[in-house]
């Protein structure tokens, strides 16, 4: 029998909470700011009324023309209902795994820096490259490879448990934005890459080189710095087929990712394990999901986890 498994935020996390959730938003709080952010998986009614909403919110993304529109699905404007600063701060601290501080701002396309649902991808991240600091020998430090790498969470993780790091996106001023994470937290010697991901991928299987840890969160569509063109549905197969090819065959793990409406966790297993040619080793799959103050669980995205 197939079994998901659906994975929350830890409660330890005080500086993000989905406050409520419905009628196509979320009412969420990310450090010392709440905000109304568009949610279409949020299908069913707010428990809180529409005026208490507005009460307790800074500040809200006005979707624009072009919402919902291929590459330009999350394009808008921010109303301010209250003072808010364009840019602030929120700490990830887990007790027992990764702490990092992260620095949030309203950006135009709703997305403000950091994706709540993905701390138990952190946390897993943290515990692999610890557990592969203790299988390889004294002194190797693991190697890891984060593609998609955005404002660089997944990275701070990886390297807050020790993990030589390569961070790769294709966008210059994320990747700036994610070594400001970087410094911000106390760490150093993140090496940064602004390239095309399935590009880079390429390349370094074809010079032989192996990382024993991957993280790729991939978009539905993007583009890299010299115009590549990204379709996760035409892409996605190739770009594991790579990431077989250049993840260690032991002592290794990868994190996929996946947000796009659609796609299943049994989905994402069946394309890594023919991807990997069989070769896979341990696996497991399920769902990112957050859950609001009134019990409303909100699915979000799926992830696959593979272990050599």
């Amino acid at each position: 029998m197939y079994c998901m498994a659906i994975q929350y935020p830890s409660d330890f996390w005080k500086d993000y909470e989905l406050l409520d959730s419905g009628g196509g938003l979320k009412l969420e709080r990310f450090g010392k700011y709440i905000l109304i952010r568009p949610e279409p998986k949020a299908l069913w009614a707010p428990s809180l009324p529409a005026e208490q909403w507005e009460a307790m919110a800074h500040t809200r993304f006005k979707p624009g023309a072009g919402f919902g529109k291929a590459g330009k699905e999350d394009s808008g404007t921010w109303e301010r209902l209250k003072k808010t600063e364009d840019q602030w701060y929120v700490t990830y601290n887990n007790p027992s795994g990764p702490r990092f501080n992260l620095r949030l701002g309203l950006t135009a396309f709703k997305h403000v820096g950091v994706f709540p649902e993905q701390a138990p991808n952190w946390d897993y991240i943290y515990s692999g490259v610890r557990e592969l600091s203790g299988a390889l020998p004294k002194g190797t430090a693991p190697k890891v490879l984060n593609l998609f790498a955005y404002t660089g969470a997944a990275s701070l993780a990886a390297r807050a448990a020790g993990a030589d790091v390569t961070h790769l996106d294709s966008v210059r001023q994320v990747v700036t934005w994610a070594k400001a994470n970087m410094e911000r937290s106390g760490l150093c010697d993140i090496r940064w890459v602004v390239e095309d991901a399935l590009k880079f991928a390429r390349r370094e299987a074809k010079r032989g080189n192996r990382y024993h840890g991957i993280i790729l969160d991939p978009p539905a569509y993007g583009h890299g710095p010299d115009g590549e063109k990204w379709k996760l549905d035409e892409c996605l197969f190739d770009m594991l087929r790579c990431v077989s090819q250049i993840l260690e065959p032991q002592n290794s793990f990868m994190v996929l990712n996946l947000y796009s409406n659609g796609y299943s966790p049994l989905l994402g297993e069946t394309t890594v394990r023919e991807a990997f040619g069989g070769a896979v080793g341990e696996m497991e799959s399920g769902e990112l999901a957050l859950r609001d103050r009134f019990g409303k669980a909100l699915p979000l995205s799926i992830y696959v986890r593979v272990k050599r």
